[in-house]
Order: structure tokens, then sequence, then C-alpha cells
């Protein structure tokens, strides 16, 4: 028996699981191979993020590195991390060439788009659920993240 699995089936699969506390999941047919993993750490400091509709752990086995997610430096507790809502790369910018969401200093609002995560070359807008100021970007341009990942720190306003 051979395993097809169209853009929809793929699509409702993430939701369901992104809703579950499933931490590993695998799933491989003849042409694929799909390979979620979750570090759900202590959740101190969670992510003030609103992922977009496709924003779960989701990538290739290829995109899925054996090491853990670079460790986080000592956080500040007057600061919220957004962090990685997936596997996927990190774009400061709408388009190359073109200018970033946000810089450090600049005061985001809720709702607003603070970068693009690239996973399965689908292109997903990270939007604040935060307003403040960015303090640090963690992350440069074009590099891979794992879930969980910190890629900026904000002071509420």
């Amino acid at each position: 028996m051979t395993m097809q699995l169209d853009h929809e089936q793929l699509h409702r699969l993430l939701e369901v699981l992104g809703e579950s506390d499933i931490q590993e999941f695998r799933l491989e047919g003849d042409d694929f191979r799909l390979e979620i993993r979750r570090n759900l750490p202590g959740q101190a400091v969670m992510a003030p993020v609103m992922p977009s509709p496709a924003a779960v752990a989701a990538a290739p086995a290829a995109a899925t590195p054996a090491s853990p997610p670079p460790a986080a430096t000592a956080t500040r507790s007057d600061l919220l991390e957004i962090t990685a809502p997936m596997v996927g790369t990190f774009y400061r910018a709408p388009a190359p060439g073109e200018a970033p969401f946000i810089e450090v200093g600049n005061r985001i609002d809720v709702g607003q788009t603070v970068c693009i995560l690239e996973a399965m070359k689908l292109m997903n807008e990270l939007e604040a659920e935060v307003s403040g100021d960015v303090v640090e970007i963690l992350v440069d341009n074009g590099t891979p993240v794992e879930f969980g990942q910190v890629l900026m720190r904000v002071r509420p306003a």
C-alpha cells in the first residue's frame, strides 16, 4: 500500500499535531518523509507570537539537524522572548533587497509582522502578540532555526 499526502491533508495533520502534546512524530511514504520534533522546555517565558496557519514544526528530515538548538543566553525577567513556532529559515525582510520588518530599537505593536519563517517552501509571517520595544534580534537573516529557538527579545510596553 502506497501512502500519498496532498497539501490539504498535510495541513490538517499539522493542525492536529499542533494542538496535541506530541513531541516527536514520523510519517514515511514512498516519496516523502515527514519528521516533527518539538522541544517544549519548562516554558519559563513563552513565545509571544501569532503564527500563520501553517505554523507548526514540520520539515523534511534533511532539514532536521541532529544537534539541539543553540543554548539561549541568560534571560532578563523584564523582556519577553519571541521564539520560532516551527523549524524553518528566518528572514528579516519580505524579499531580498527590501527593508527589514523591524530593527533593534523599533517599537512593535500586536499583529505587526516581525519576520518570515520559510518552511517547506511556504512563507509564514510571524506576528507579534505583544507591543513593546525590540531590544535584541538574535538570528541572522537566512539562518535555519529550530522550534522554540529565541528569535528576538522585546521589552513590553
